[in-house]
């Protein structure tokens, strides 16, 4: 029977991370009203949020269309004991950045992985500590002006023009773009699946 992947998320930097590594999904954004989760703790909002959009895509797929894994992810930043999602505007971008810089800050990436066929669903988070640079205003100035910011859950890249702004990481990159590699293979492996089978299902990238 065949098997379909469905990345329930609009961002392009989870989609090129999971094509880049051999998979190929379908896209199906939630729409899921993120005001209606509060968690003063981050990585549980994280958590909820991705089980939420996984959930709701899950629900909504044509069960005559086969089974099909759903991956469900969401991002908070949390900066001196402050939770950040996207920021609401240009200013909130800037004041976040200089609070920001120079300074380290954890973002807690959610991850939910569902089985529409057997409905087995496995959730875990994952924390990486960001280290930022000292930018100048100047430069905070010009990168909230590209938009990018606006668009990511704690006002940054590391895979677009952000990246030059980030000093290092301590944990795994991947979750820093938004899905961690890593993590995901293991939640694969307690529904029973191989990450390496995942490459015939979902042949993205072309091997010897």
């Amino acid at each position: 029977m065949s098997r379909r992947l469905v990345l329930a998320s609009a961002s392009p930097a989870r989609l090129a991370t999971l094509r880049s590594a051999g998979l190929e999904p379908e896209v199906s954004v939630s729409g899921l009203d993120e005001s209606v989760v509060d968690h003063s703790d981050p990585a549980r909002l994280a958590l909820e949020l991705a089980r939420l959009k996984a959930q709701a895509v899950a629900a909504r797929l044509d069960p005559g269309d086969g089974p099909a894994w759903v991956i469900g992810c969401d991002s908070v930043l949390e900066v001196a004991g402050a939770v950040h999602g996207k920021p609401a505007g240009e200013r909130e971008a800037r004041e976040r950045w200089r609070a920001m810089r120079g300074g380290a800050g954890v973002l807690h990436t959610g991850h939910c992985l569902v089985d529409t066929g057997t409905g087995r669903e496995v959730a875990r988070a994952a924390d990486t500590v960001v280290h930022f640079a000292d930018v100048s205003d100047e430069e905070i100035d010009a990168y909230v002006a590209t938009g990018e910011p606006l668009a990511v859950a704690g006002a940054f890249t590391l895979d677009g023009l952000g990246g030059a702004f980030v000093r290092g990481v301590e944990g795994d990159p991947h979750t820093v773009v938004g899905i961690g590699l890593p993590l995901l293979r293991e939640m694969f492996a307690e529904l029973g699946v191989r990450w390496t089978d995942l490459w015939e299902w979902f042949p993205a990238v072309s091997r010897p």
